[in-house]
């Protein structure tokens, strides 16, 4: 991709009650507010609210990562322990390789303000070009988990070939290794 495309993000929210109608969603709203934020480079944003149904988890993930080439795929909801809580396992079941660290980091972070943080099953994963990574729904949360890990995505998204992703500085410094 060349530094002049644009990028391209999707947010996916997974919530019966929100695909409804029932319920407002705030989720994806809240991660396109961080990523508008904290992303300087050009994007554009394919957004979606779904149920909670692991095979249209699953093919949006797909649809978003193959049709859309999203370099960065962000979803909100579906991570806790409830029955209809299936996202990691629709996004184990789209990704060629999953990334735990980025779970790992997220629970790290979120335990310091809430214990329930234990409960949250969120992960992440790789599929083709796209970076996937399962938030909860909580959008104070969301911009906890993301200021978490966002300092290692753009790198993330180097490595497995995505487009050159800036970020505001004055929010964070991301990590990209020193050039030979």
């Amino acid at each position: 991709m060349s530094a002049s495309s644009v990028a391209k993000f999707g947010v996916i929210t997974v919530s019966d009650r929100a695909s409804a109608g029932v319920y407002t969603d705030r989720g994806g709203p809240a991660i396109e507010a961080y990523l508008s934020e904290v992303v300087t480079t050009n994007f554009q944003m394919e957004s979606r609210v779904i149920p909670d149904e692991m095979e249209t988890i699953r093919d949006t993930i797909i649809e978003l990562a193959d049709i859309h080439q999203c370099c960065l795929i962000v979803t909100t909801g579906g991570t806790g322990p409830a029955e209809r809580d299936v996202t990691p396992e629709a996004t184990e079941m789209a990704c060629q390789k999953m990334m735990p660290g980025f779970g790992e980091q997220m629970r790290a972070v979120s335990l310091q303000h809430v214990p329930t943080a234990i409960l949250s099953r969120q992960t992440a994963g790789i599929r083709n070009g796209s970076l996937v990574i399962n938030l909860p729904g909580n959008p104070k949360a969301i911009a906890e988990c993301l200021d978490a890990v966002f300092p290692a995505i753009p790198y993330c998204i180097d490595l497995i070939e995505g487009p050159f992703v800036e970020t505001n500085e004055t929010r964070f410094k991301v990590f990209r290794p020193k050039q030979k």
